[in-house]
């Protein structure tokens, strides 16, 4: 493996020119110069070798997956290009076709087959993990395969599926690796260098559009970083972090807002582009010289006549705060416009555009608005009309006329698709979209706008990373477009400009694999394989391989611990006797005194967990603290989970939000303060029955204070204690004059000695960790008769296991051993198969489903107690947990699939239309395998059934 390291930006001339025939014929075709890193790879790749580029977004990474085709198709070999979702695929396909004609390229999605056997086909990762397991005959002549944003491979759920490819493909096709920046890309590259041999590693750090950095406060643009060299200023990415510091003017700025609630002061800069400011005259934002740098490229808008740059307005948010329109047209007057502002909120994406209406913008000419509303009214044309309303179809096709729109996962694909074309065509010149853009299809814009730096991720609201940041903000910036890119985090109370620098300055974010063994994936490679080469071969994955380097570390640590606990010893000798033994008395009383208090702090929390399992529907209780403290009701009891959970009733809270109660909130015991009547039919989901029942809640309880739970004191351990001590009291080493310091080098020989323990189990826990859980998967199915005896032999009923791609896979295995679906009809078929890739978010969880029919329900049940029987064999052999079937969406999906409207299917759920698309194509997709992996009816069935929900707006979807 060779490492280039840290390529430059220069063009090719700076490589010492192109070498190779292949090379010099692709780069004539471009209307541009290869820049040093993309000159590099593609050298790589033309002397035969494998390549890892990680490159920041938009450097051109994806010009070397380019050439590995053009080079496929040079030499009469085939190009496979693998992106992690369908829109990706689609986009790279478009590009394709243009480049070399419809008849060479191919498309190969979960729900799209377009020319197949082509020489170049485009495909999502997960089809050609499939093609390999089932030796399709497609893969004959491949010579290279292009992984576009590897670094996919550290996602929980699917990044398994990229180590799966890279370890399994012949070992004469070429992989092209194209990441974002990690900071780990040599050990990534060493990781491929092993699995699939000489593998070139080349690293850029260089954005070829400068990032600029800010924050703003009212309305009002600061840099966030100041720097001079040479009376110049610099962008992070070109300067040493050592040579940045936060611009006082800002820091200024945010103390006068906190001070006064409004920053009101125009803002100027001098000649040299340097901040200056007085606190009654002229400041130091970026003022009208700001805009200066933004009116760049094709799309020049330039200023329009007004404000110069005056900050806080009145109808301006609390704090200073600009309002997301005052946002917008504060982009527009400085010609920062296109800007995706990222709300982590789809309620947030969609109320920034309902604002955007109120307030009458328009960002686009009404000739494209004009033009704008054709390209959706043609796309959507074959929609129902009665699917419209509910779809959001009237405010979105006003908003993307008049220039901006939302985009986020619960709108339908199609919606999102027409947000993506009609931006990176520069018809819509604002998108509010939650994190999800960031991670998928091209759509870069001159400016990224963070409303916020803390999401939910959930569970919990949290921190944005330095990753996700850059993630994030690395959509700023159009190659060939921009000449910079800006970065704007909005200034809201609390938030600290020295924690944004840092989050714009950090550089470390490591690639960690996600890989673990699966039941698809054991029998999968012994069918191939056999077991000990399975075994062998998952010994192979980056999982493994990041483990044994982590031991060899744990391993030189502990040997430096061992040394130093020798040291210690020695420091801790005391002439009256063994100060050990003493000190392993004092050890112990603190470890009792420590236990107690552990004991009592769970005492508590079983007392508590007790009471909410105790609670019934219409109970009354008082939530102590946090953001839902005051009255609720219960709506829904549960008596915990079959995992050991504790107990999570679902209660409607007196300001009419569902919530699931967990120990968080309610720590200590909970006992009712009366009862109300909850209706029998009441629907949680509903919001008007939610709002009623509140106001029901409100008047029939008063505010009273709550009655404090006495906690009574456990003294068990006590008696112990007092005999440690008199035993202290009585050793020699207990007179030394020396005692305490004798003993603060014992509290440190103590505490090496957990250390190096722990370390010891870490590395006895890593070693062969992979390996180990596939000797538990196969001794699993063993035991449950999908591996013969010995575990080297796929039986009759792994066979069909092989066949299931989905997370529950050994799940709905077992369903279709046991018959838990023989009597179904179409409609209810897909309504069940619907609990297997459902995951609610958390406050739906475990709330009392809505039966379609009673086959459905007793269906449920079924698989309720098979996934209980798989759950206990899992936890007998430690192994991760299926999760259990969720009825969550079965009625829908079973109305759905019986022909009813888009309406009728979604009133009185708070399913948006976009999650229920998808859903409907995640069944769709089970239940093709469902016809390769059940018997003859159940397969006449399945079929069935995939026609009837492969309908409507879930058939015009072109993305999911």
């Amino acid at each position: 493996m060779s490492t280039p390291g840290t390529a430059g930006a220069g063009g090719a001339g700076g490589a010492g020119g192109l070498s190779g025939p292949a090379l010099r014929e692709f780069t004539v075709e471009l209307d541009f110069p290869l820049d040093d890193f993309q000159v590099a790879a593609c050298r790589a790749v033309e002397d035969g070798r494998g390549v890892l580029v990680a490159a920041p977004t938009g450097a051109g990474k994806t010009v070397v997956g380019e050439f590995a085709v053009h080079l496929a198709l040079r030499t009469g070999r085939k190009a496979f290009y693998t992106t992690p979702i369908k829109a990706l695929s689609n986009q790279k396909y478009a590009d394709l076709v243009r480049r070399h004609g419809v008849e060479r390229v191919g498309l190969l999605t979960g729900d799209a087959s377009i020319n197949g056997e082509a020489p170049v086909v485009v495909m999502t990762t997960e089809v050609l993990r499939n093609m390999m397991y089932a030796g399709s005959s497609t893969l004959a002549g491949l010579g290279w395969v292009v992984m576009d944003e590897v670094h996919y491979l550290a996602d929980r759920f699917r990044g398994a599926v990229w180590e799966e490819v890279i370890i399994h493909l012949p070992p004469d096709v070429s992989v092209v690796s194209l990441s974002a920046t990690v900071s780990n890309a040599e050990e990534f590259g060493a990781w491929l260098d092993e699995v699939r041999g000489d593998t070139a590693v080349i690293v850029s750090e260089h954005r070829p559009v400068p990032l600029w950095q800010h924050m703003m406060v009212g309305q009002t643009l600061f840099d966030l970083f100041v720097e001079e060299t040479g009376g110049q200023r610099r962008s992070p990415d070109e300067a040493s972090r050592r040579q940045l510091s936060v611009n006082p003017d800002l820091v200024h700025a945010i103390r006068g807002t906190e001070g006064r609630g409004a920053w009101d002061t125009h803002w100027s800069t001098d000649g040299r582009g340097r901040s200056r400011g007085r606190r009654n005259g002229s400041g130091s934002g970026r003022g009208d010289d700001w805009g200066g740098r933004g009116r760049r490229g094709s799309d020049q808008r330039g200023p329009r006549s007004g404000d110069p740059g005056r900050g806080f307005s009145r109808g301006g948010r609390p704090g200073g705060g600009a309002t997301r329109a005052e946002v917008i047209d504060r982009l527009d007057r400085e010609g920062l416009l296109p800007a995706i502002t990222f709300i982590f909120s789809r309620a947030g994406c969609e109320a920034a555009v309902g604002q955007l209406l109120a307030t009458g913008m328009r960002l686009v000419t009404d000739a494209e608005g004009a033009a704008n509303r054709r390209l959706v009214e043609e796309r959507v044309r074959g929609l129902a009309e009665e699917d419209l309303a509910v779809l959001g179809y009237w405010d979105f096709v006003e908003g993307i006329s008049r220039g901006f729109a939302a985009h986020h996962a619960g709108m339908l694909p199609t919606f999102r698709e027409i947000v993506e074309e009609l931006f990176v065509q520069g018809r819509v010149r604002a998108v509010f979209a939650t994190e999800t853009l960031a991670l998928g299809i091209n759509m870069p814009a001159r400016t990224v706008v963070l409303e916020k730096l803390v999401k939910f991720n959930g569970e919990s609201h949290v921190d944005v990373t330095p990753a996700e940041y850059t993630q994030l903000t690395g959509r700023a910036g159009r190659r060939g477009i921009d000449i910079e890119g800006h970065a704007v985090v909005l200034w809201n109370r609390g938030l600290d400009p020295e924690s944004v620098a840092g989050l714009a300055s950090t550089r470390t974010y490591p690639l960690r694999s996600s890989f673990r063994p699966t039941y698809n994936m054991a029998v999968n490679l012994v069918r191939q394989f056999g077991r000990e080469s399975a075994r062998e071969i998952l010994e192979t994955s980056f999982a493994q391989f990041q483990a044994d380097r982590a031991v060899v570390g744990f391993v030189r640590t502990v040997r430096r611990n061992e040394e130093a606990l020798a040291g210690y010893a020695e420091s801790m000798t005391c002439h009256l006797g063994d100060f050990s033994e003493y000190a392993a008395m004092r050890n112990e009383i603190r470890t009792i005194e420590k236990e107690g208090a552990k004991a009592r702090s769970a005492s508590l929390r079983a007392a508590a967990a007790v009471s909410l399992e105790n609670l019934k529907i219409g109970d009354v209780i008082r939530i102590p603290s946090g953001r839902h403290s005051g009255l609720a009701v219960v709506v829904l009891p549960n008596r915990g989970g079959g995992r050991g959970d504790a107990p999570s009733p679902a209660v409607v809270t007196e300001d009419h939000h569902l919530r699931r109660l967990t120990l968080h909130d309610v720590p200590a015991p909970v006992e009712p303060l009366g009862t109300i009547r909850v209706p029998k039919h009441f629907n949680a989901k509903n919001p008007k029955a939610r709002r009623d029942l509140a106001a029901t809640l409100r008047a029939a309880l008063p505010h009273d204070p709550p009655r404090r739970h006495r906690i009574v004191e456990d003294d068990a351990g006590d008696v112990r204690i007092d005999e440690l001590r008199r035993r202290l009291r009585a050793h020699p080493c207990h007179q030394c004059p020396e005692r305490e310091d004798h003993a603060r080098w014992a509290e440190r020989w103590w505490r090496l000695r957990r250390e190096t323990e722990g370390l010891q189990r870490k590395i006895e826990g890593r070693t062969n960790s992979v390996a180990k859980t596939f000797d538990r998967i196969c001794e699993l199915l063993i035991d449950m008769g999908y591996l013969a005896e010995g575990g080297e032999r796929v039986t009759e009923h792994g066979e069909r296991l092989r066949q299931l791609y989905t997370e529950k896979d050994l799940l709905a295995a077992e369903c279709l051993r046991e018959g838990a679906w023989r009597s179904l009809d179409a409609p209810s078929l897909a309504a069940v198969v619907s609990m297997l890739i459902h995951e609610p978010r958390r406050e739906d969880a475990g709330l009392a489903p809505r039966w379609p029919n009673d086959d459905v329900r007793e269906a449920h049940d079924r698989m309720l107690a098979i996934w209980s029987d798989i759950e206990d064999a899992e936890g007998a052999l430690a192994l991760p947990t299926t999760g259990a079937p969720d009825p969550g969406i079965a009625w829908a999906v079973h109305r759905w699939a019986s022909g009813r409207a888009l309406e009728e299917v979604l009133r009185g759920t708070e399913l948006a239309a976009g999650d229920f698309v998808r859903r409907c194509k995640q069944v769709i997709d089970l239940l093709g395998q469902l016809t390769d992996a059940g018997d003859r009816d159940l397969q006449r069935v399945a079929r069935k059934a995939s026609d009837a929900v492969l309908r409507g707006v879930v058939a015009a979807d072109r993305l999911d």
